[in-house]
């Protein structure tokens, strides 16, 4: 039997530029994942995985077919438990010292209306963010929450009514003990003008436009009011708080940030 020649393995091939590269992968590939659900139990969604190495500076390219090896060997489904040994066998399969993953993935939860307590999902946007470097790994819950924003300027100086929009609130969290998705949206939903349902009847759009107008925030107040009530959340160890305000009477958004290392 004539064995085949072998396949050049162009990747592990030397490179002489001497240029280290800080991140090479895979971006945007979709995969099945379990999500703990602190109601139900857990939830099935679809994640988008970004999936990189630090590539040394005598290589001259890693193994691609690898990333998708990797999630592909998490049978149908990966769960987020296992987020930190994906991380471990991703620098291990390519022999890397440095690794990053981002999964992204819509989340969903029950929300009954305020008034008449009709029943409707409303879905946010949540990124699980790990890097292991030399072995030690951090991991990152970020979610975009969003809510109404009503603008106290606009309230104190007009007779009749003032100009409210939707906003993104997003916190990125570290964390020294696990916290649940929804702890964190209810965390910011209670600082925001009115929270957002997926479905109002006509007593709750009269009950959720009188409390944004009972209650005005200024973009800065939103990351001010979210900032002060993550600062006394013992589990969170740093954070980012970004508020970014769709204006409706402005073709540009009211923008600001507050971060933090409550271990520094």
């Amino acid at each position: 039997m004539t064995l085949p020649p072998s396949i050049p393995d162009v990747q592990s091939s030397e490179d002489t530029r001497q240029l280290a590269i800080n991140k090479v992968g895979i971006k945007s590939i979709r995969h099945p994942i379990r999500v703990s659900d602190k109601n139900r139990g857990v939830q099935h969604t679809i994640a988008t995985f970004n999936m990189y190495v630090g590539l040394p500076h005598n290589f001259k390219g890693t193994h691609m077919s690898r990333f998708v090896e990797i999630l592909n060997s998490h049978e149908q489904e990966m769960s987020v438990e296992n987020f930190p040994a994906m991380l471990k066998e991703m620098v291990e399969r390519l022999e890397a010292a440095t690794g990053h993953i981002e999964m992204s993935f819509p989340y969903f939860i029950n929300k009954a209306a305020p008034v008449s307590g009709v029943q409707s999902l409303m879905d946010y946007d949540v990124t699980f963010i790990g890097d292991i470097a030399d072995g030690k790994i951090t991991t990152r819950l970020k979610v975009v929450i969003p809510v109404t924003s009503l603008c106290p300027c606009s309230k104190k100086i007009s007779e009749r009514g003032a100009h409210n929009q939707r906003s993104h609130v997003t916190v990125t969290a570290r964390t020294s003990k696990f916290m649940w998705i929804e702890e964190i949206v209810a965390l910011v939903e209670r600082e925001a003008s009115c929270e957002l349902y997926g479905l109002l009847k006509r007593p709750d759009e009269k009950f959720v436009t009188e409390r944004a107008y009972d209650n005005p925030k200024f973009v800065e107040d939103m990351v001010r009011d979210v900032a002060a009530r993550l600062n006394v959340e013992p589990r969170v160890l740093d954070y980012i708080v970004e508020s970014e305000n769709f204006e409706s009477i402005h073709n540009h958004s009211a923008y600001a940030l507050i971060e933090r290392d409550k271990t520094a």
